[in-house]
């Protein structure tokens, strides 16, 4: 391990490292205005869903490094309490940069990066035609961090209108991660899009109580083959399944070739537990 103090670093370079392992970080590209209507629109990865009831995002403008003045979303919240937090796909997000860019305070970033400005419902700023989704929210609480350079400054928002593109909606109603195609901020010029094999799903212990890696065969929870990701999963049923309500799956042809917990992870990977763990049972009764 490499261990690093704050203090051994200047603040750039320790935030870099931060922000490259603290990520993917959602980006909140902020549209705000100051108490003459000059409206700003700014990226922030300092960003996140804090409550549902009430919905509350938070989001952190921090002080610049180079001469610790604020930055003008933070001076435009504390003269109108109001933003959209506008979300970024990947049609997105070169539009997004190129509004980050430090222009002079006044200077309308929505014509900057050439995005459309669409009247709010229930707060003052406009929010973006182009964002997949949009939030309209009043700031509650402005919570400074620090007063040097880098320190943030947490902006929580409750969220009091949703906007959101039809085309996200699957047939079940519910947002298809990928039809949104969102993108989220890593270290230095790095970015992530969410989709493609990048997306994968994992079944949460929400509705029933897993038995835990613990309760696992000995045989199985210390394979050298099988994970820790592949521990997770099988530790993840309620009880330690029977054979013989297993007997009946069988093997995909494709991987016949392969046996006992090589077998298994493959299945597992495969989302294919329940024939996994007939292959282990199996595997475990012929050690018997």
């Amino acid at each position: 391990m490499k261990t690093v103090a704050p203090a051994d670093l200047p603040v750039p370079q320790f935030m870099t490292l931060l922000q490259s392992v603290v990520a993917p970080r959602p980006i909140a590209f902020v549209s705000s205005q100051d108490q003459t209507g000059r409206v700003n629109l700014s990226p922030f990865s300092f960003f996140n869903l804090f409550s549902a009831n009430p919905p509350v995002v938070v989001f952190s403008p921090s002080r610049r490094v180079r001469d610790n003045t604020n930055k003008h979303t933070l001076e435009n919240v504390y003269e109108v309490p109001e933003v959209v937090v506008n979300l970024v796909d990947y049609a997105l997000v070169e539009q997004t940069s190129l509004a980050s860019t430090e222009y002079a305070k006044g200077v309308n970033e929505f014509v900057k990066a050439g995005l459309t400005p669409v009247a709010s419902n229930l707060v003052a700023p406009p929010r973006v035609a182009e964002a997949p989704a949009a939030l309209e929210c009043k700031v509650t609480r402005i919570i400074p961090l620090g007063d040097e350079g880098g320190a943030g400054n947490l902006v929580v928002c409750q969220v009091l209108l949703a906007h959101f593109q039809a085309h996200l909606f699957g047939p079940d109603g519910r947002i298809d991660p990928h039809r949104a195609d969102l993108v989220a901020r890593l270290g230095s010029d790095w970015y992530c899009r969410a989709q493609g094999p990048a997306l994968f799903e994992v079944a949460k212990p929400l509705a029933r109580l897993g038995i835990g890696v613990d309760q696992l065969p000995a045989n199985i929870r210390l394979s050298n083959v099988l994970t820790g990701n592949h521990l997770g999963k099988l530790a993840n049923v309620e009880k330690l399944p029977n054979l013989a309500d297993l007997l009946h799956l069988q093997v995909p042809a494709q991987l016949s070739h392969l046996t006992g917990h090589e077998l298994a992870a493959k299945l597992l990977e495969a989302q294919q537990l329940d024939l996994a763990w007939k292959v282990l049972l199996e595997n475990e009764e012929g050690q018997g």
